[in-house]
């Protein structure tokens, strides 16, 4: 699959933009685990012509990590024009444009998800930004506002028309949020359409090998985007490419706790102790690594508790010398 001029070989498996999540340390380690492009968090236009330091700060990029995307997203042509000047200037492979956020401080005021009402705005100014920048950009929305406005088939070519270079598409309404499932039979209607050239990523609970063979296989797109379910694990994409091609899975739970350490150490050598572990130990509560043990809800809110590196790795060593054992011991 090609994204431009941009390779990223065949059935590519993307590392989702995440605010929040998606900085340039846990980019890096997803693309270590074989994640085939990573996206940065959501850039504010707003902040990023303003200078807003902690907005700029999201501008980073390590060359390990390539190929990646910088996504921006704001409600003003404009706006965006100018910050997609400043990112294409950050080096980026690619620029993508947020109009799939469904958050209310974002979708409320207009821009991200918004912007599904508001279609023309939302053309102006993905052609705007198309004819501002040398970049190849692309553009990642949802299927509609809410279940009476699917309007993702024709909006995908009115997007292309626009001289996007690829879509991705969540298979969710803003209205959904994140709740019931992705419609992938809709993501598949929007790939189906002959007049549709561009490449096709398709968003949306991919969580396991099945899933993934059947976002390739059954609903035909061009490419997978996978975002929550890395959130505590990002050595999901290793197995989702094994399961893709057939190969076991040779990750040890030992493997997986020293991922998780790394997040910690990384995430205070970014910021500092205290705002590093406030910041990563919410995603280490979260990882599904710890689904499915038996009273562990005191050991969750301990960690979302811990306020130093040697709590929480307390936390994480009680939890692999003492807790896994004996959880396996009665499996």
């Amino acid at each position: 699959m090609r994204i431009g001029n941009v390779d990223l070989g065949p059935r590519p498996i993307m590392l989702a933009p995440m605010e929040d999540v998606t900085d340039i340390s846990f980019r890096l380690i997803c693309k270590e685990f074989g994640a085939d492009m990573t996206y940065s968090e959501f850039v504010s236009a707003d902040a990023l012509i303003r200078n807003i330091a902690a907005t700029t700060r999201k501008l980073a990029i390590n060359p390990a990590e390539r190929p990646t995307a910088i996504q921006i997203y704001g409600r003003d042509v404009d706006t965006m024009v100018e910050a997609a000047r400043i990112v294409e200037a950050a080096g980026p492979d690619i620029i993508d444009i947020n109009f799939g956020c469904p958050v209310k401080k974002v979708a409320g005021k207009g821009a991200g998800a918004g912007m599904l009402r508001d279609v023309p705005r939302m053309l102006a100014i993905t052609r705007a930004v198309v004819d501002a920048v040398s970049l190849p950009v692309t553009v990642k929305t949802r299927l509609g506002w809410d279940n009476d406005s699917k309007i993702i088939v024709t909006l995908a070519e009115q997007l292309q028309d626009c001289g996007i270079k690829a879509l991705t598409v969540h298979g969710r309404t803003r209205s959904q949020m994140y709740t019931g499932t992705a419609d992938w039979e809709t993501i598949a209607a929007v790939k189906a359409n002959p007049r549709l050239t561009i490449p096709v990523i398709g968003n949306g609970d991919i969580t396991d090998g099945d899933k993934l063979k059947a976002a390739f296989e059954r609903y035909g797109v061009d490419g997978v985007m996978v975002g929550r379910a890395s959130i505590g694990a990002p050595w999901i994409f290793s197995q989702l490419r094994n399961a893709l091609d057939g190969r076991p899975d040779t990750l040890t739970t030992a493997d997986k706790f020293r991922c998780l350490r790394r997040q910690i150490t990384e995430s205070i050598d970014r910021i500092d102790e205290y705002r590093g572990i406030l910041h990563i130990r919410r995603h280490l509560a979260a990882s599904p690594l710890f689904k499915g043990i038996s009273n562990f809800r005191d050991t969750r809110v301990a960690m979302l508790r811990a306020a130093t590196y040697d709590e929480l790795n307390d936390i994480l060593n009680h939890i692999e010398n003492d807790i896994l054992p004996n959880v396996r011991q009665t499996i």
